[in-house]
């Protein structure tokens, strides 16, 4: 069985994992660090969508 990993770093995923919603979807990343990452790289993602 594979074992989860961080969504913004590929660390290993333990008991204290962080689940955040990016887009309309729950990935779960090691620590606050990576989770501010991901939100940032969204929101900077969205904001080059054109409307």
């Amino acid at each position: 069985m594979a074992a989860k990993t961080c969504a913004a770093c590929d660390y290993e995923l333990d008991a204290h994992a962080i689940k955040v919603e990016i887009g309309g979807k729950t990935v779960e990343v090691c620590c606050e660090e990576c989770a501010r990452a991901l939100k940032e790289a969204h929101a900077a993602a969205a904001a080059k969508t054109p409307a």
